[in-house]
């Protein structure tokens, strides 16, 4: 028996089977670090168009966690897909670095009563230290871009560009200094802004209480009465007793009817609508005796239940009349946003405004009852006062959603305290509002996914002034000196602000902070005070678009620093998005991005919140670790990223199978390349055979599909489409196909160098699809491809030499997926005669096809090659009306009957053929193989 295994053409390769990826990407970082890849993109791509993804800084402070990984590798996604597209398209990582988080870091390693400066200094130390961690397990993830000079906005460059982009803003008219309420934490000492508030279940005491009338006269003729015969009060309903003592009027809506309710011992004034339901919870009966409109009650006495003052009733259309209030709200307006805007509207100054509750939440000491107390300690106390005076109608404790601080978990209050704002509604000079200027920029911005335009349409529409001052030591100054007489800011304002920006270029915030303002003021300095106060962190990263696009970096477009992407999570339209959004229209008209993407927060497999303390925490480090890099970006990939992105161990492990099945793919590729020079041996497509033809054709078309796929930012579609390619047309079936053609025939043969040339065209294209996700190994793919390379896969842009069949070849698309159809029934026929024990494979078995006529047509087309599509020693065709006990499959038009072949099995093909043995000097084998050998005539193939 002669062993003909050395006139094979057996696939082989040097790309290994299993990717042992922890062991060998860290070896591709240095590479690539090496090559110094971003800098060779910049230089290969300057003068193209250019695409710019902003990056919103993460904060430097800890580890980065899984949200860290999926925005991260998202961006680099994004960026690399651009890149293959042929764009320019650069990547500066940037960190936010300032702000309270670092300062209580500082403050809980090194006590809180540091000097200021040295604090600073200490801020700035530890930032470094974060950003050095975050930036090696970023570049270990494979995200490419501009490492060796990153943008940090606390590098002096980017502080002294904050102050100008500030500067901008004073001179636009859109900054002013006022007294209103802001979120304020105790913790924090200091005003929060709107995104770092966040809302938690908090238990809280619910009190209806009394306010007698002071002016019974003028009650009676708002119910149309001649007199009150009895006392009465107004009854309010609250969750916050700890604001009683600071009350100065009530709220009734102009609109809502009112009744008068005789108790008994007093009249009380409640919404007409929830009188049962109040006295029912006053343990009270009554009767109402007259109604009236709010609008009558305007402007009526009522007296404080426990202080010597008076709360007028003041219309107000804020007020609600839900089930369990009163239909009556008092109003502290240090401590209430709306209550706030009422009072003033009624003529009430600031000087006016009751603020008993200090920084740190305590009641200032001259405070009558409760003085000195925390004011969450006090409220008992309001409420046992509001009893012992007879004022309390109902108490209960009730659990609600209330603010609570984002860094602290603590709740926050509203408190009025003098701040510098960003004016939502103050006039430009065009006669228009910060206001109407984003909301016309969020009308021309490009969401991604859409419904993240109402919800950024909505916040802006409704927010209030953006308080952008904080009273910390680590942040950027607001650079004021204001006049200790009329407190107006310095007519040079905007100038002294350059002159500041210049020294902070130079020595960082210290520089303000260190200044003496007779050094820019002169004998001027007398008459002013200079502001200590920072600005909001939210002002250091919503400037980003001036101080980094404009500045630092130049990246942008010719109408201004606008980048064409800002990628973040779902949180940031109340963040990052938000403050750029109002900083860019402020300062340039318009936002500084063309598109939003927004993407969800990480979950485990149940939908939980990932926590420490439930163990479902799924750390990127330890995915990099044990899978790879490639796996989490596999999974990012194919994740949709518009909602909750569930992760765990078993999804980690699922993704890791379909890494598997796309890189043993590229390894067959590779594998039958063997001897392959793309110079020497490709054959072209109008010449190849006709199988070939159709699976260049098919990348062809799913290429067309991946570059849409990457520009509308679908990676799910570019990761099934790729999974599907793989699995559906290469493994189920084109590779199954060419497998005895490429072992058989003739190593130099037509049916050969052609069967290369697809597997060449397939794979150079794969290593680009795949390359912004799967960077590492399609870097690895790309160099086991015959032929010249280019340094990296990076540097390419999409594989040109793919082509198309044409709308009028014989063997066109629809044909194929035809003959595709028939050949999964057949496969099919062939598992079912397999599991009978009617043959051992599909190569001992002979099929007879029961078609119809069109059907007949379409599969005579290939002739006697239709055996090598179907993996069958033999093919027969016959009508479908003769098909009686033959299996019948998916397709109406087609039965399938299997039989074992009656004949010989060739030793080099495996083919059951009536020629094995027939030829003396070779009686082991087929015709066909006897003429594939070295020195045979070859066979000949048109088809498959």
């Amino acid at each position: 028996m002669s062993d003909y295994k050395h006139t094979l053409n057996l696939p082989e390769t040097d790309f290994p089977m299993r990717g042992m990826l922890p062991k060998r990407e860290p070896d591709r970082v240095a590479q690539w670090q090496q090559l110094d890849i971003n800098q060779r993109l910049r230089d290969e791509r300057r003068g193209r168009e250019s695409f710019v993804l902003h990056d919103g800084p993460p904060y430097a402070n800890g580890s980065i966690h899984i949200g860290h990984a999926v925005n991260k590798i998202l961006k680099d996604i994004i960026v690399k897909s651009k890149s293959l597209a042929g764009f320019d398209a650069p990547y500066v990582p940037g960190w936010d670095c300032h702000g309270l988080p670092i300062e209580h870091k500082v403050e809980t390693t090194h006590g809180k009563h540091l000097d200021p400066e040295k604090a600073r200094g200490l801020c700035r130390e530890y930032a470094g230290e974060q950003i050095h961690g975050q930036m090696s397990d970023f570049i270990r993830l494979g995200v490419i871009g501009d490492w060796h000079k990153p943008y940090r906005t606390m590098d002096f460059a980017n502080e002294a560009g904050e102050i100008r982009a500030l500067a901008e803003m004073v001179k636009g008219g859109y900054v002013f200094k006022g007294l209103k309420p802001v979120n304020w934490c105790f913790d924090c000492g200091s005003a929060l802004a709107e995104a770092e508030v966040e809302y938690q279940d908090k238990k809280s005491d619910a009190i209806d209480v009394a306010f007698p009338c002071a002016d019974d006269d003028k009650l009676a003729a708002a119910f149309g009465l001649g007199q009150l015969t009895k006392p009465a009060a107004v009854v309010i309903w609250t969750t916050t007793p700890w604001t009683i003592p600071a009350n100065q009027a009530l709220n009734v809506h102009p609109e809502f009817d009112y009744a008068l309710v005789d108790t008994g011992s007093r009249l009380l004034v409640l919404a007409a609508d929830l009188v049962e339901s109040c006295l029912e919870r006053f343990g009270l009966s009554g009767e109402v005796i007259a109604t009236a409109k709010g609008a009558s009650l305007d402007l009526i006495d009522f007296r404080h239940p426990f202080y010597d003052r008076l709360s007028p009733v003041y219309l107000a259309d804020y007020v609600e009349s839900e089930v369990g209030s009163t239909g009556i709200v008092h109003s502290a307006p240090s401590y209430g946003v709306d209550d706030f805007n009422t009072c003033r509207a009624h003529g009430m100054s600031f000087d006016e405004m009751l603020n008993p509750v200090q920084g740190n939440g305590v009641y200032a000491d001259d405070l009558p009852y409760f003085g000195g107390q925390m004011i969450w300690k006090a409220n008992p106390q309001i409420v046992e006062k509001l009893g012992e005076v007879g004022a309390l109608m109902a108490h209960k404790t009730i659990t609600h959603s209330y603010m609570h601080c984002w860094r602290h978990k603590t709740p926050v209050i509203y408190r009025a305290t003098a701040q510098w704002f960003v004016g939502m509604d103050l006039e430009d000079r065009d006669g228009k509002t910060l206001r109407q200027r984003a909301l016309e920029g969020i009308e021309a911005t490009q969401f991604t996914p859409a419904w993240g335009k109402a919800r950024l349409h909505s916040m802006i529409a409704n927010r209030p002034d953006w308080c952008i001052s904080r009273q910390r030591n680590w942040g950027v100054p607001i650079p004021f000196f204001l006049h200790k007489a009329s407190g107006e800011l310095h007519p040079r304002t905007v100038e002294l602000m350059e002159e500041v920006a210049q020294r902070v270029e130079k020595e960082g915030i210290d520089a303000w902070f260190r200044l003496d303002p007779a050094e820019l003021l002169g004998d001027e300095a007398a008459d002013y005070d200079k502001v200590t106060d920072t600005l909001d962190v939210w002002f250091d990263s919503g400037t980003t678009h001036w101080h980094v696009l404009r500045d630092s970096h130049q990246l942008g477009h010719a109408e201004g620093p606008r980048a064409d992407l800002y990628l973040e999570g779902s949180d940031q339209h109340r963040g990052w998005f938000h403050s750029s959004l109002l900083t860019g229209c402020a300062i340039d008209g318009h936002p500084p991005y063309r598109g939003l993407l927004t993407h969800g927060f990480t979950v485990d497999a149940q939908g939980r919140k990932m926590s420490k303390s439930v163990g479902n925490v799924v750390a990127p480090q330890e995915v990099m670790d044990k899978l790879g890099a490639d796996i989490l970006r596999l999974w990012v990939a194919s994740t949709d990223y518009s909602g909750e992105m569930a992760v765990s161990d078993e999804i980690l492990k699922r993704t890791a199978d379909v890494y598997r099945r796309i890189r043993n793919t590229a390894r067959f590729l590779l594998a039958n390349l063997n001897g392959f020079d793309p110079a020497r041996d490709a054959v072209a497509f109008d010449d190849m055979l006709a199988l070939d033809q159709w699976v260049v054709d098919r990348a062809a078309q799913l290429q067309s599909r991946i570059e849409t796929a990457y520009a509308e930012y679908r990676f799910l579609d570019v990761y099934q489409q790729v999974h599907t390619f793989c699995s559906r047309e290469l493994g189920g079936f084109y590779l199954d196909v060419i497998k005895d053609r490429q072992y058989t025939t003739q190593a130099d043969s037509l049916a050969r160098r052609s069967c290369q040339t697809a597997l060449y065209h397939a794979v150079e294209a794969l290593a680009r699809w795949v390359a912004p996700i799967l960077s590492f190994t399609a870097e690895e793919i790309y160099e086991h491809i015959p032929g010249p390379r280019a340094d990296s896969v990076l540097l390419e842009e999409y594989y040109t030499g793919l082509a198309t069949l044409a709308d009028d070849a014989t063997l066109g698309r629809e044909v194929w997926e035809q003959i595709l159809e028939v050949k999964q029934a057949v496969n099919k026929c062939l598992e079912d005669a397999r599991n009978a024990k009617q043959i051992k494979s599909g190569l001992a078995a002979e099929v007879t096809l029961y078609v119809d006529d069109g059907l007949r047509q379409t599969l005579a087309k290939l002739g006697d090659e239709l055996r090598f599509v179907l993996l069958t020693s033999d093919v027969h065709l016959a009508a479908l009306a003769d098909g009686g006990d033959a299996e019948p499959t998916e397709l109406e038009n087609l039965k399938v009957a299997v039989a074992a072949s009656e004949h010989n099995k060739c030793d080099r093909c495996w083919h059951h053929r009536e020629d094995v043995g027939s030829h003396p000097e070779h009686p082991e084998l087929c015709g066909r193989c006897i003429s594939n050998l070295p020195d045979g005539p070859g066979e000949t193939r048109r088809y498959a």
